[in-house]
């Protein structure tokens, strides 16, 4: 099975130029696939692609529901099965797709979380000082919520990626897509007491890394230390309802939307290619619809006749 992996990274590398992000995600839930096999009993001693069988990934869906799992994170694990089985057929390691006719879990229309204006507003503003760490989190901060950006996206950012002067950034997205952003006032003038304070603080360590953001060390910040920097802000502000990081992305769209920004826009800023996907990024309070309804409906705005 090891050998059929291999090849299916390198299809994915080649053929789809799948993203570092995208190829861990599929390799991870490959992984955790093959762990299930091992340990279940549905393997045997060792993995024989020809002998994974239909209800061996059943078996697979049913123990990621015991374990929690979302229906959102169960269905793009059978989506990544299904694809590692469609490429095996096309390869001739296997004849049948075993993944194809299991059926996905519905989906669940639950919402992300999302911080209202003021919440956004107050979130921006709680790294304070002028050392190192509280100015480069507010043009980190800044930037994520100016640009609406994947953490992925804003981990992978170079120096020269950023054009203070045309207020625009150069973003790689899903894909290898490249897409150019606008940038907001506030956050420019962020970024640029960063860019000055990220230059003593690579010419104290020596480094000389090119990418945007560093950590305490000097050296370039990960996936994970992005996250670790907006949960700590959002636990200081206590922010209700379960915001997260991914939070500031939705947020940017909610905003955007409510300010009168038309789903297309938003669909192009945030990098999607179906405007579908869009749609569930962005949503209307209830409170903000009825408000819509009663200034533009006719017979909402009329009067009834006193009987």
């Amino acid at each position: 099975m090891e050998k059929a992996i291999q090849e299916f990274k390198n299809y994915l590398l080649v053929e789809k130029n799948a993203s570092q992000h995208t190829l861990d995600s599929y390799l991870n839930d490959i992984a955790q696939f093959q762990d299930f096999l091992t340990h279940s009993g549905h393997a045997g001693e060792s993995i024989q692609l020809e002998k994974i069988d239909r209800l061996a990934v059943r078996s697979f869906m049913g123990y990621l529901y015991e374990k929690n799992f979302s229906s959102a994170s169960m269905r793009r694990k059978l989506s990544t099965l299904s694809s590692f089985f469609r490429f095996l057929c096309r390869e001739g390691f296997l004849k049948t797709n075993v993944a194809k006719t299991v059926p996905a879990p519905r989906t669940q229309n639950k919402l992300p979380a999302y911080f209202s204006v003021d919440e956004m507003f107050r979130l921006l503003e709680l790294p304070q000082g002028e050392g190192f760490l509280p100015v480069r989190d507010r043009a980190l901060l800044e930037l994520f919520y100016s640009c609406g950006l994947r953490i992925s996206e804003l981990v992978a950012l170079a120096l020269e990626d950023i054009n203070l002067d045309s207020r625009m950034v150069k973003v790689l997205g899903k894909g290898g897509k490249e897409r150019l952003l606008p940038v907001g006032r506030h956050c420019v003038e962020a970024l640029k007491m960063y860019l000055n304070i990220r230059m003593d603080k690579v010419r104290g360590v020596g480094s000389d890394t090119d990418q945007l953001f560093l950590n305490h060390r000097g050296t370039g910040i990960s996936t994970r230390g992005v996250r670790k920097v907006v949960e700590k802000y959002i636990k200081r502000g206590n922010f209700p309802g379960g915001v997260s990081p991914h939070s500031i992305r939705h947020s940017f769209a909610t905003h955007l939307l409510e300010g009168g920004a038309d789903l297309r826009s938003i669909q192009e800023l945030l990098g999607h290619s179906s405007l579908s996907t869009t749609q569930k990024y962005t949503h209307l309070t209830l409170d903000r619809l009825s408000e819509t309804y009663d200034k533009a409906h006719p017979r909402a705005k009329e009067k009834p006749a006193m009987k």
